[in-house]
């Protein structure tokens, strides 16, 4: 009796993880989010019904997540570097500061609560989407150009962030690049190489810090759950493709303006949780 109800919750667990892999891996070609936006919620409840230590549910969330947005990243920049959306100098000249930052993000994590974080997180959300929906296309008149100090503070700023909250990083690098002059679309598709930094980066982290204060979560190495991971890959992947070649068929002003919708909906979905949490 008792193995016959743990064998439906888990039977009920692995459908809710494959309806949520095929929203995550379309958005994360579609916008060069690493689909954590959607997927720690998501993994956050599921862990949560599974009765896993509260003082870890979120560290595993974040931390699986990261781990889940390694190779989702990795197909999605191959398809945006198909289409030429891809400046691999970005990562040359922004990824050590992205990854000073998701050191320092890491270790917030693991040490310290995350509401106040999850406030900051939603009024930066709700700023940079205001500042797409009222972009307008300047590109012809603006080059590419990262000086030293913004590229120090964005990409510190921005890897702090996406460390703590489990994402990948394009909620703020995609306005980021698009400020210092990129197309919407190089711009998505740079923002997704940066995503691979970070989730690479984030998700060793999260085995180290697990690893280092004894979690020892069921079929998890550190903060980084195996069963979930290996679900939502094979879905990811292929949905990633889609995205990816979705986003170049559609007109670049509209992109914007629906990268900045859907950053209100993440801000207005975080600031429920605040409240939440609060």
């Amino acid at each position: 009796m008792i193995s016959s109800i743990i064998s439906s919750e888990y039977f009920y667990f692995i459908i809710l993880m494959i309806l949520t892999a095929f929203p995550v891996g379309f958005f994360a070609g579609l916008f060069g989010i690493g689909g954590g936006l959607i997927t720690v919620p998501f993994l956050f409840f599921i862990f949560d019904t599974l009765n896993i230590d509260q003082i870890y549910i979120m560290h595993l969330a974040v931390g699986t997540s990261f781990s889940i947005i390694i190779p989702t990243s990795i197909v999605s920049v191959l398809t945006h570097k198909k289409h030429n959306s891809v400046d691999l100098g970005v990562i040359k000249k922004y990824g050590i500061f992205v990854i000073i930052g998701v050191i320092v993000g890491t270790l917030i994590a693991a040490f310290l609560e995350t509401n106040t974080l999850v406030l900051f997180f939603t009024i930066i959300v709700y700023c940079l989407g205001a500042y797409l929906l009222n972009l307008k296309d300047k590109t012809n008149k603006l080059k590419p150009n990262f000086n030293l100090l913004p590229r120090m503070l964005f990409g510190i700023l921005s890897g702090t962030i996406s460390a703590t909250m489990g994402i990948g990083g394009a909620v703020m690098n995609v306005p980021i690049l698009r400020y210092f002059g990129y197309p919407i679309n190089k711009a998505i598709g740079s923002a997704a190489a940066v995503g691979f930094v970070i989730s690479l980066f984030g998700a060793v982290g999260f085995v180290i810090s697990g690893s280092f204060l004894s979690a020892n979560l069921p079929l998890s190495i550190g903060f980084v759950n195996i069963p979930a991971f290996l679900i939502f890959i094979p879905i990811t992947t292929i949905m990633a493709r889609l995205g990816a070649n979705t986003v170049h068929k559609i007109d670049k002003q509209k992109i914007q303006r629906f990268f900045g919708i859907f950053l209100y909906i993440v801000g207005t979905v975080f600031l429920i949780r605040y409240l939440n949490i609060i």
